[in-house]
């Protein structure tokens, strides 16, 4: 049994916890829009563990959101975790981003559709069935009709939840009862029964060498010249 540090920055939503025993028992977030991650993260991590009155020192190891989703927020949070992780001496654990984001629902059928909104239509998603066993690995894909035309016909219902199912019920709000949707942001609370499995397994990373999953490489846009 292991007491983490769980850190999400994938999104606007700039979340820690700590779990113990897989058991969140503190968290502390907030969705900035203005992505201020890298000003609010330590501050969030020293609050969470004056709250708890548990010292740094006693937990057994660091979890981060490993992605997809925001470029400078995936560095913001994995450069965190390894910091702490360098100083404490403890093992880096990387969870899954969108199984973490599918753990929100509670549903008795269908599959389970997390997504992240990326570019334009297009999305990073997985699919999941409603016990949570991975149906799909991850893919940036654009949104069309057809995209999970498979997995409604297999399983008869599709509930879709992220950050970017607004502009899913654009493509699919004709499929009525079939699709269901959820707005909501990846949070460290749903991190820990995650991390913990992870740790009682020892599936950690190479602190000096693990970096985040951005699924595509990040493009940096040149300002457009005046004259």
């Amino acid at each position: 049994m292991a007491l983490i540090l769980n850190i999400e920055t994938t999104t606007t939503n700039c979340s820690v916890s700590l779990s113990d025993k897989g058991q969140t028992i503190s968290i502390k977030e907030t969705a900035d829009e203005g992505y201020s991650h890298g000003e609010k993260l330590h501050g969030f991590i020293d609050f969470l563990f004056q709250e708890s009155g548990i010292s740094l020192n006693a937990i057994d190891a660091v979890a981060v959101s490993k992605g997809p989703g925001s470029y400078t927020g995936l560095r913001i949070g994995v450069s965190a975790a390894k910091g702490l992780c360098y100083a404490l001496d403890k093992p880096l654990i990387s969870v899954s981003t969108l199984k973490a984001l599918a753990l929100q629902l509670k549903v008795n059928r269908g599959a389970i559709i997390p997504m992240i909104d990326a570019r334009r239509m297009e999305v990073y998603s997985s699919v999941f069935a409603s016990d949570f066993d991975e149906l799909r690995g991850v893919k940036a894909e654009v949104l069309s009709k057809d995209c999970y035309k498979d997995y409604l016909e297999s399983y008869g219902s599709l509930t879709l939840i992220g950050n970017a199912v607004e502009k899913a019920e654009k493509v699919f709000g004709d499929l009525g009862r079939q699709v269901s949707y959820q707005y909501a942001l990846p949070s460290s609370r749903e991190m820990g029964v995650l991390s913990e499995h992870k740790y009682q397994k020892s599936d950690v990373e190479d602190v000096a060498y693990f970096e985040p999953y951005y699924l595509k490489d990040f493009i940096a846009i040149k300002p457009k010249r005046l004259f």
